[in-house]
C-alpha cells in the first residue's frame, strides 16, 4: 500500500461524496493514533499536524518544523508547511485560501475507525475556526473514511491476500500436531511459532492470538488458550490470524477428534457442521454492493434457526483491512451496539469475514471463519474456504 494511491483515492471519494476538503488533525500521534493517519503519512508526526485533501486535488501538509522533512519525502502533498511557534497562523491561512463550504473532520458517534479526533483536538480546532468564521462549516468525515479503508485497492487486497495464504498454510501443519492430550495452549504456541518462523506479526493481541477452544463449555470467543487438554469427541475451534505488511486475516476452521471406533463425526457433529458451511455459502451469495449488512446476517441467520439451532450471539461479520476490525459497515443483525452500522449499504472492494456458528451439547462449538471480497456482482472468497469437517484421529 502507498499513501500516494490512497490520497488519491480519497479525492474521488470527496469528489462523490460532494464534499470541499476533508482535514485530519493530530499531535503526538504515537500516543493518541488517528487510525486515518496510517493512509496519510505512513509514520507518526509530533506537533499539531494538519493533512488538508480537497475535491479539487489539493493536497496540502502542516508539520512541525522537524517533521517537515519526513513529509516532503513522500513526494505525495503538493504543499508541505513547516512552523515552529504554532500551527494555527499557516491552518487558517491556508483554510482562508481554499475556503471550503464544508470540512470534514474525524469524528463520528457509530464508527470507532472514523473516530480519531480527539475531543481536546476538537476544541483547539473549533477555537481557531471561530476567529475566521470558519466553525459552523465543520461536518463528520465518516463517510468519506469509511469509504477510504473500504475500499481496499489492488496492493491493499494483494497484501491481505498473501496474509490468507500464510494462515491457510499454518493451519493445515498445525493439523498433524493436535492429537489428544496436547492442550490449547500447546496447539496455540506451535501457532505462533510458525508465525515467528515465517517472520510475521500476530493479527491481534498475543494474548488471544491464537484462540483455541476444545470440546463443550469452554468461554468460546474472545479468550486466551488454557491448559484444557484435547480428548476424543471434542470439537476444537482454532481462531487466528496473521499480519503481512500492516494487513490482516482472520480465520477459524473447526476440528473435531474421533472417538475409539469412530471412522466419521457423529450425525449431530456432522448435522452442525453443514449447517455452518451452507450459512456461510448463501451469505457470501448474498452478500453484493448496495445491500445492507442487516439483510446478509438474516440469510445465514434465518438459516440456522430452520434447521433447529439457537441464533448466534454476535454479528454475522466484519470487515478486515490493516486491524481484523477494521470499517464501518458489517454484517449484523439490528442490534443496539452495532449503531447504523449494520445499515451502511455495501461498497465494492469491501473485505468482509463471515463466522456464524452453532453449539454441539456433550462435544464444543462449530465455527467456521472465512474471508471474502466484494466484487461488481458479487462477493468471493479469499483462499480455499472449509468445506469439509477436518477428523483427527
Amino acid at each position: 500500500m502507498s499513501v500516494k494511491e490512497k490520497v488519491e483515492q480519497a479525492i474521488k471519494i470527496l469528489d462523490e461524496r460532494s464534499v470541499d476538503c476533508w482535514l485530519t488533525f493530530v499531535r503526538e500521534s504515537g500516543i493518541n493514533h488517528d487510525p486515518m493517519l496510517d493512509f496519510l503519512t505512513g509514520s507518526e508526526v509530533t506537533w499539531h499536524s494538519a493533512f488538508i485533501i480537497t475535491r479539487s486535488g489539493e493536497t496540502c501538509a502542516i508539520v512541525g518544523e522537524m517533521d517537515k522533512k519526513m513529509i516532503e519525502d513522500l513526494g505525495v502533498y503538493k504543499h508541505v508547511l513547516g512552523y515552529v511557534e504554532g500551527i494555527k497562523q499557516p491552518l487558517l491561512a491556508t483554510l482562508k485560501d481554499i475556503n471550503p463550504s464544508s470540512i470534514a473532520i474525524n469524528y463520528s458517534e457509530a464508527s470507532e475507525i472514523s473516530d480519531g479526533l480527539t475531543h481536546g483536538m476538537y476544541l483547539t480546532l473549533h477555537d481557531f475556526l471561530s476567529e475566521i468564521g470558519f466553525e459552523k462549516k465543520l461536518v463528520s468525515a465518516e463517510k468519506i473514511t469509511s469509504s477510504l479503508r473500504a475500499r481496499k485497492t489492488d496492493s491493499e487486497l494483494s497484501l491481505i491476500q498473501k496474509a490468507v495464504d500464510e494462515t491457510n498454510d499454518i493451519f493445515k501443519l498445525v493439523v498433524s500436531f493436535i492429537k489428544p492430550g496436547k492442550t490449547e495452549q500447546e496447539i496455540a504456541a506451535f501457532l505462533k511459532g510458525e508465525v515467528n518462523r515465517r517472520n510475521l506479526a500476530l493479527a491481534w493481541d498475543e494474548n488471544f492470538c491464537p484462540s483455541v477452544f476444545t470440546g463443550p463449555k469452554t468461554a468460546g470467543a474472545h479468550y486466551r488458550p488454557t491448559d484444557r487438554k484435547v480428548e476424543r469427541g471434542h470439537l476444537i475451534n482454532m481462531d487466528f490470524g496473521v499480519k503481512y505488511e500492516g494487513y490482516c486475516s482472520d480465520l477459524q476452521r473447526t476440528l473435531y477428534v474421533l472417538k475409539e471406533g469412530e471412522s466419521k463425526a457423529p450425525l449431530e457433529v456432522q448435522k452442525g457442521f453443514e449447517t455452518i458451511v451452507t450459512a456461510i455459502e448463501l451469505a457470501r451469495a448474498a452478500l453484493k454492493p448496495t445491500a445492507k449488512g442487516y439483510e446478509i446476517d438474516a440469510v445465514a441467520r434465518q438459516h440456522i434457526v430452520s434447521r433447529g439451532y439457537s441464533e448466534f450471539p454476535h454479528g454475522l461479520g466484519h470487515q478486515v483491512g490493516r486491524f481484523p476490525h477494521d470499517g464501518t459497515a458489517m454484517l449484523g443483525p439490528a442490534w443496539e451496539k452495532y449503531s447504523t452500522k449494520v445499515f451502511e449499504p455495501i461498497e465494492e472492494g469491501m473485505i468482509f469475514t463471515i463466522e456464524p456458528r452453532v453449539e454441539i451439547p456433550d462435544h464444543g462449538i462449530v465455527s467456521i471463519e472465512e474471508m471474502v471480497v466484494v466484487g461488481k456482482d458479487g462477493a468471493e472468497f479469499l483462499g480455499q474456504p472449509q468445506k469439509e469437517l477436518i477428523l483427527i484421529s
